[in-house]
């Protein structure tokens, strides 16, 4: 019997991987960490249970936020969905709800994201294509009819627009009678990230901050249990970066945003308990776990100690998890019921808030019905069925899992460190860094699954003729047309002499340092559009061109 790994390595493993060899040379997480054949005491030599774990509830958090998890409350099942128009949404959104579904998740179209109505020239042929397009008030009063917002979390994927939509949701919410104190959920509300990763941005930096910490300000007088900012890794992961590189760059957007904050005015514990997270759930099962450990530890010492939060929910890291768009394969697309379950049990095990599930046929078009209710199913079995909510944090302590958190720990903070010394996130972005790590990342990967290094079965390996799915969700071009009718029968009937004034207001506001969230309040409820509330702030704030990478 050995007496210790190295032992072992040489009497027990080498001669048989001598004489057998082994699958690969070396075997890597889906990041590029190593991977040892066994997992021993070794492997944690110094390790400190007080330090890095604790207990759940406890700081620094590594184990849960909340000291029983899921043994007292599940998370919340939310499917990120929107389609062709605001009623077609709403009635989507019904059905979830009536087959359990605990909380919205609202996908927005492209010119509602980047500020164009439906009926601009540069929204042609994208109304309505990747979420629901909203034009004004008549489209949110739409979207959420007979869904009582105080009885519903409502989480709204947007950012450039964000403000413009937490309006729009405000005022609904005003129309049900509603106090904005009883409203929950969650903005994503997170520009920097989309300079990085996904485009669609609108304004430059510093005015476009402005607007997430107006939120910010906003929010923590009126809206005390809304989360005003979902700080998101997942598209930079999508984007092609690696499980290290998807923590440190949001943690740094984060940190700006704490300092952008704390510079407007706002004392860090005043605000930082809304903050939220949004990560990816990717495919290295271990490597995810790991990632989310870490996450929640890192954050609860970066608040804490490099801004001396004192109020312990500022130290909680909560974050809702989607499963990864970019793994959804359109060859063998029933494959991607079981990439997702392993993905979302990677999600569960790390300690997740709240959970979508990605639909079999995303990759080929939206998700039909039947798609969405098989993966809400997904996770209520999940939840219910097979024992993994019973016990807190239950692969604590394994020397693999627990080797595995320090790694991603320790590479995260590497990689804060080079964006600290750049100046920030804002001036590493401008000099391209970010961009410049993430590219590199995304080749290593693609060059892994061109060589086969890696294998995704149905599409470089075990591969087949795939049938046709015999149904799929289609673009309804009358709908679409439709809205496109509906914004310009607006525009006709409204009051133009108060929608006028309003867009006076607001643009005599955005010039000074005054909060926006108002004005643009009094904009939507005159029935203001968000393209016309976007042009207002283009006049005022200028456009941003397209960054380039030139690190």
């Amino acid at each position: 019997m050995s007496k210790n790994k190295h032992e072992w390595e040489n009497h027990t493993l080498g001669p048989l991987r001598k004489k057998h060899g082994e699958r690969q040379d070396n075997f890597e997480t889906i990041s590029g960490l190593n991977i040892d054949p066994v997992y021993a005491d070794e492997n944690l030599e110094g390790f400190n249970y007080k330090e890095k774990l604790g207990y759940p509830g406890e700081y620094p958090y590594t184990r849960g936020v909340q000291p029983n998890m899921y043994r007292g409350r599940l998370w919340t099942m939310r499917q990120y969905s929107g389609l062709t128009s605001p009623r077609e949404s709403n009635k989507r959104y019904r059905y979830l709800l009536k087959e359990g579904q605990t909380g919205l998740s609202v996908a927005f179209d492209l010119p509602t994201q980047t500020g164009y109505d439906s009926d601009h020239p540069m929204a042609l042929g994208e109304v309505g294509r990747a979420g629901v397009p909203i034009n004004s008030l008549l489209d949110m009063e739409t979207l959420f009819d007979k869904i009582p917002l105080n009885k519903v979390s409502t989480s709204m994927t947007i950012n450039a627009t964000a403000s413009i939509i937490l309006a729009l949701y405000i005022a609904v919410a005003k129309k049900q009678n509603i106090r904005l104190d009883q409203l929950n959920g969650t903005l994503q509300n997170d520009i920097l990230k989309e300079y990085i990763a996904r485009g669609t941005y609108i304004y430059p930096p510093k005015p476009a901050m402005k607007l997430v910490t107006d939120v910010f300000q906003y929010c923590s007088t009126h809206m005390p249990n809304w989360n005003t900012i979902s700080i998101s890794g997942y598209h930079l992961r999508e984007a092609g970066a690696n499980a290290p590189q998807e923590l440190a760059f949001t943690f740094s957007n984060a940190i700006e945003y704490l300092k952008a904050a704390i510079s407007s005015g706002l004392h860090i514990d005043d605000f930082a308990p809304r903050l939220s997270f949004f990560f990816v759930a990717q495919n290295d099962l271990f490597e995810e776990i790991a990632k989310f450990r870490a996450a929640r530890r890192m954050w609860a010492k970066i608040t804490r100690e490099r801004f001396h939060a004192k109020d312990p929910k500022s130290w909680m890291l909560r974050f809702h998890t989607q499963t990864a768009g970019v793994t959804l394969t359109a060859q063998q697309p029933d494959n991607n019921v079981v990439r997702t379950t392993i993905q979302a049990l990677a999600a569960v095990l790390g300690g997740t808030q709240s959970l979508h599930v990605n639909s079999r046929d995303e990759a080929l078009a939206l998700p039909t019905e039947e798609s969405a209710q098989l993966s809400l199913r997904t996770q209520q079995i999940l939840a219910h069925e097979n024992g993994v909510t019973e016990t807190v944090d239950p692969l604590a302590g394994s020397y693999y899992v627990e080797n595995l958190t320090d790694q991603i720990e320790n590479a995260t903070y590497q990689y804060i460190q080079k964006v600290d010394d750049l100046g920030g996130a804002v001036k590493a972005m401008e000099s391209g860094y970010q961009m410049n790590e993430i590219h590199n990342s995304a080749f290593k990967l693609q060059n892994e699954l061109e060589t086969k290094k890696r294998i995704v079965v149905g599409v470089n390996e075990y591969t087949a003729p795939t049938p046709p799915i015999k149904k799929l969700q289609k673009i309804d071009r009358d709908e679409t047309n439709k809205q496109i009718n509906r914004v310009k029968k607006l525009r006709a009937e409204r009051n133009r002499e108060i929608h006028q004034q309003t867009l006076r207001n607001l643009k005599e506001v955005a010039k000074t340092t005054n909060n926006t969230v108002p004005a643009i309040l009094d904009c939507v409820e005159a029935y203001a559009t968000i393209g016309e509330i976007s042009d207002v702030l283009r006049e005022v704030f200028g456009e941003q061109q397209e960054l380039t990478t030139t690190f």
